[in-house]
């Protein structure tokens, strides 16, 4: 039932810390989602540096989404959006042919608190990575609920699963949910799908007789539901979908060409991405070249 199980590793962005799950050398991609990073929890304090904000920077060929559990975060693009995202919201952002964006922490600044949420990246089927860069923000009215009497509460972050759809555009067959379990709760993941996995954002839950805990993604294999015990109090997400074929992924950058990638580095380089409407006076530059592009199959 479970084909693998990845322990994120933390990682410091620069007075943020976060814990990174996928991409992963031993399963790349699950249905089209190429990276999802688990940002904190992490407390603040009010006043603090600026070096923790995620400046200016440039995307291709895939989506990013925002969603958080705790704090909030102001989201600025190239295509003139300006847009703070909420625990239960979700912020969706279409590179394809090519973006830039940055992310703020302004709200914390000004008052404290705590920042915890997940910053995943979908990547495009072939047909649309070139598509138009494109912004949207979802409140929680777009994304469908349901309470059990068991102690199961769930949110369709974007796409279709357990007969519901949320009112999020995506671009190929997937699903992205969250659970929130109370101790003794069970729920079933169903087998919709043919990549699915589950990531523990908090607490502890037991899944084919084993105990999974916070910073844990369990990757399924096709076929068979799974059922999922809370052993406490938890915190799940569920993605997946229908795999996208072999990608790769650079710094920023996803695409299924390496030579399309090598564009986007030198387009960036060169200046020739525009950066955000309300936040140009500075940006991340690209990291030296690594060894090639790694394949992404998915």
């Amino acid at each position: 039932m479970i084909e693998l199980v990845i322990d994120q590793k933390r990682r410091d962005l620069g007075g943020f810390e976060v814990g990174r799950v996928l991409p992963h050398a031993g399963h790349r991609m699950v249905g089209p989602f190429i990276f999802f990073d688990h940002m904190g929890p992490a407390r603040f304090e009010a006043g603090f540096p600026r070096s923790a904000d995620v400046r200016p920077h440039p995307h291709i060929g895939l989506s990013t989404v925002s969603y958080l559990f705790e704090g909030a975060m102001t989201h600025r693009d190239s295509v003139g959006q300006t847009q703070v995202i909420l625990p239960g919201e979700v912020n969706w952002m279409t590179a394809g042919s090519g973006i830039t964006h940055s992310e703020r922490f302004e709200d914390l600044r000004a008052k404290g608190g705590t920042m915890h949420g997940i910053q995943a990246w979908v990547a495009l089927p072939q047909a649309d990575e070139e598509t138009e860069p494109a912004f949207a923000h979802h409140g929680e009215a777009d994304l469908p609920t349901y309470q059990s009497a068991d102690g199961l509460w769930a949110r369709l972050i974007a796409g279709k699963a357990f007969g519901a759809e949320a009112r999020v555009k995506v671009h190929s067959p997937m699903f992205y949910v969250h659970w929130a379990l109370k101790a003794g709760a069970k729920a079933q993941l169903e087998a919709e799908y043919p990549e699915r996995a589950a990531y523990v954002a908090q607490g502890v839950v037991e899944v084919d007789g084993r105990p999974f805990q916070a910073g844990q993604m369990l990757v399924f294999a096709p076929g068979q539901p799974v059922l999922f015990t809370a052993a406490t109090d938890a915190i799940v997400l569920l993605l997946g979908g229908e795999p996208l074929g072999e990608r790769f992924i650079e710094w920023n950058f996803v695409s299924s060409s390496k030579d399309r990638i090598a564009q986007a580095k030198a387009d960036w380089r060169a200046g020739r991405m525009k950066l955000p409407d309300a936040d140009d006076a500075e940006f991340i530059p690209a990291p030296d070249d690594p060894p090639p592009a790694a394949s992404v199959a998915g």
